[in-house]
């Protein structure tokens, strides 16, 4: 029996004879068979360089002159940031100054009314010019004061409570304050001085409060350091002007920038004396005018006709008449500048002070 191997090699034998027998006659017949000349296989040239970096060239070119013109637009952009900041520097400071403008012009017209002053204080807190004062009849001295803080201004109670007293000068002293004018009217009894009718001391009522009378008018500070004053019947009345220190007395001269009727009793009694007045100006600044006299006999001094027309004069909003005579007293750094009548300092309840 034949394997399986010997008909395979038989079946491949039969299946290459016809081949093996053309390759017999091939060679018999003196044919020498070759393998075709194919030659060798093309060249393919290499990829241009010149061809690829040319565009790469042209794009590098274009990015740099738009850089380029990036930045010049930049420091264009740049220059115009700096001349535009530079304009509205300029802009803000003359606005600043057109700002201030009305202001120093409006003062500089009151301030000439006044005349040159003879002597200045000038602080973070205020600016106090202290000038004279001078009439056919009377002399004095007018304080004008701009307040810049709340604690440019108070109003002193002697010994700190009702029944003390002291001088202005002393309550400059104790307070160190750069100027003191008398204040408010005073009442003695059992040996002690008590400010006269409704008084305020740092927000307080001092004694109460006590509805107008007669004349008597209430005068002072409120919390943002504008003069109030007038008669009030009323004690919400003044509450509602937040009143901050203040005294009364009598009467009121100028009201709105009107010169009021002076009481009947008040203008010959007395008819001239050293007198003390208070008021303001529209931008709030203070005017305390200290007027002096020989005596209170009514031979020398002013009359309270004659102070309206000093406020009037000197522009003022508001006047109002505080406590005169032996009272009337002006200290300005240290010293007692006017020459109160009594010929020697009088011991008051209350006292205006100024602190630099």
């Amino acid at each position: 029996m034949r394997t399986g191997v010997q008909q395979l090699n038989r079946t491949v034998l039969l299946a290459c004879a016809p081949f093996l027998g053309m390759l017999i006659w091939l060679c018999a017949a003196g044919v020498k068979p070759e393998a075709p000349d194919i030659g060798p296989p093309p060249e393919t040239p290499p990829p241009s360089l010149a061809g690829y970096a040319r565009p790469q060239a042209q794009s590098l070119d274009t990015a740099a002159k738009t850089a380029k013109d990036i930045s010049a637009s930049v420091k264009r952009v740049s220059e115009l940031y700096a001349k535009t900041n530079q304009s509205m520097s300029a802009m803000m400071k003359t606005a600043k100054a057109q700002v201030g403008r009305p202001g120093t012009i409006y003062d500089r017209r009151i301030s000439i009314r006044l005349g040159y002053p003879r002597d200045s204080v000038q602080s973070g807190n205020l600016t106090a010019q202290l000038y004279g004062i001078r009439a056919q009849h009377f002399s004095g001295y007018a304080l004008k004061v701009r307040l810049k803080s709340d604690k440019a201004m108070s109003m002193a109670l002697a010994g700190g409570k009702p029944g003390s007293s002291e001088t202005t000068l002393d309550a400059v002293k104790r307070t160190g304050a750069i100027a003191g004018v008398n204040a408010g009217g005073f009442a003695d009894q059992g040996g002690k001085r008590y400010p006269l009718s409704t008084t305020v001391v740092g927000g307080e009522y001092v004694t109460g409060f006590e509805p107008s009378f007669n004349d008597l008018f209430f005068v002072g500070l409120n919390e943002q350091m504008k003069l109030i004053g007038g008669k009030y019947t009323d004690k919400s009345k003044l509450d509602k002007e937040n009143p901050k220190f203040g005294a009364s007395f009598v009467p009121v001269l100028r009201k709105n920038g009107v010169n009021l009727p002076i009481p009947a009793k008040w203008r010959t009694s007395p008819l001239r004396a050293p007198r003390t007045v208070i008021a303001n100006y529209k931008d709030n600044q203070i005017l305390m005018m200290v007027i002096d006299g020989r005596g209170e006999d009514g031979s020398s001094g002013a009359t309270l006709e004659e102070l309206q027309i000093l406020l009037s004069r000197f522009g003022t909003i508001d006047g109002y008449n505080l406590d005169g005579g032996g009272s009337s007293t002006l200290v300005f750094k240290g010293r007692v500048v006017n020459n109160p009548s009594d010929g020697r300092l009088r011991r008051l309840a209350t006292n205006f002070l100024f602190f630099k």
